[in-house]
């Protein structure tokens, strides 16, 4: 499995969503997608997931070192003692004494950015999480969460996808040497009926899913895919045995846009 590297972390290139996956479900899919071969996986408070992950994690019986496990602070417990408060209540339901990296899910401007990444270093010196990043960030708000988080933060979570140009977000996370990690890396399933991505796959004998999370890893941009199919799982995590050449980067860059968003709510900021 590739690794991208970013202010200490080691993050695997592909890991697995989990965002909407629930009960016994969403544990079977952590546990086969953990022996299969994958060693990240992403969750998040709101979720309403995290216990499942934890157990999906534990019937692995991979060595807790061997994976990467990912959550994420909802707005709500932005407030810095409620943040570590919160940290600690998703380890429980976790079931494990760290988790390797903590984020902010959502920009919340209702608590000051300053405070909330006071909140998420104090959990990190406590030992609840290995590393921190943010989510859903601009490029306003990486540089001026950069510029005032006392800890290294090591990646931007956010939607990335060839329909979606990320061009001035992947810049500005390069430039603060964060990690940029694609969610709805293969837009919600919408790449499997893309044109040029199933062309481009017959050169190769693979899906327009598998070019779509090659075109990510080539980038060096950490990719989540979430399924519930086992098939899929395996399928998600075969990219590794051919790469695209820069005319079929390019003709994959081409398809981006700035209106390809398709996360979006009220409280978003106002995206670059």
């Amino acid at each position: 499995m590739l690794i991208i590297e970013a202010n200490g972390a080691k993050i695997p290139a592909i890991g697995l969503g989990t965002w909407e996956l629930r009960g016994r479900a969403c544990a079977r899919v952590v546990e086969q997608a953990l022996r299969l071969g994958y060693r990240h996986i992403d969750t998040a408070q709101v979720y309403e997931n995290e216990r499942e992950v934890g157990d999906g994690v534990r019937a692995s019986g991979l060595k807790r070192a061997d994976m990467f496990v990912t959550t994420k602070v909802w707005t709500n417990h932005f407030a810095p003692n409620d943040l570590v408060r919160s940290t600690k209540e998703s380890l429980a339901r976790l079931r494990l004494t760290e988790v390797d990296l903590l984020l902010l899910h959502w920009p919340n401007p209702q608590v000051p950015l300053e405070e909330t990444l006071g909140g998420l270093a104090r959990a990190q010196q406590l030992g609840l999480t290995r590393h921190i990043g943010v989510s859903n960030f601009t490029v306003a708000l990486i540089e001026e969460a950069v510029a005032k988080s006392a800890a290294p933060l090591v990646c931007n979570q956010v939607e990335y996808h060839p329909y979606l140009d990320q061009t001035k977000v992947l810049a500005a996370c390069r430039e603060n040497g964060l990690a940029l990690v694609a969610y709805s890396p293969i837009a919600k399933g919408r790449v499997k009926n893309a044109e040029a991505l199933n062309r481009i796959g017959a050169r190769y004998d693979k899906t327009a899913a598998q070019v779509c999370l090659r075109w990510l890893v080539q980038q060096n941009v950490v990719a989540i895919p979430r399924t519930s199919k086992v098939e899929r799982l395996s399928e998600n995590i075969d990219v590794f045995d051919f790469a695209l050449d820069d005319a079929e980067m390019n003709e994959i860059f081409a398809m981006g846009t700035r209106g390809g968003r398709m996360t979006d709510f009220g409280f978003a900021p106002k995206w670059d």
